[in-house]
């Protein structure tokens, strides 16, 4: 259940991303530390820029995971499958459809953004920061892709804070 950002939140969110962050709608899920990981972005940014990306990353412990994952092939193995796979095809399908609603949810009318999501979804695997934030944001079984990613990172969580002033200088 997504939530409004308090001032703490930004802040961390800030730490995080070496930057300050735009158009924070809601915090989609929080790292077992208590930090934000993903936040919600509006379809269209306040500076009248179009924004389909739901769903953002923002710990740099679990986007650095993400980004080592991809590394491994996984996202080819997985395209690879939509289209053998009619089972898993219509899931991701589904998950489409999820990630739409909750965009949908905010009633901004976005054309340019209208029908697309994120990570590739429906035919695509271009994204696994996309489809695991999606996976955290919504739950598990909801974005078959991001669910099995999700279960290949390491606790990326457990050494320290997701908003770590040292970390976020490393990151940059």
């Amino acid at each position: 259940m997504s939530e409004q950002p308090t001032p703490e939140d930004l802040e961390a969110i800030k730490l995080q991303l070496g930057r300050t962050p735009r158009d924070v709608h809601a915090i989609a899920y929080r790292c077992p530390c208590g930090k934000p990981a993903v936040v919600e972005t509006p379809p269209r940014l306040s500076d009248g820029t179009p924004f389909p990306t739901f769903y953002y990353a923002t710990c740099p412990r679990l986007t650095g995971a993400i980004s080592t994952l991809e590394t491994t092939g996984m996202m080819a193995e997985m395209e690879a499958r939509l289209g053998t796979d009619p089972e898993i095809a219509g899931q991701y399908a589904a998950a489409h459809d999820d990630y739409l609603a909750a965009r949908g949810a905010l009633k901004m009318d976005v054309p340019e953004v209208a029908g697309i999501t994120a990570g590739g979804m429906p035919t695509r695997v271009k994204c696994l920061h996309s489809l695991v934030a999606h996976s955290l944001a919504a739950g598990s079984g909801v974005n078959p892709f991001g669910d099995e990613a999700l279960a290949a990172l390491p606790k990326w969580w457990e050494s320290d804070s997701c908003a770590n002033e040292s970390l976020a200088e490393k990151s940059k």
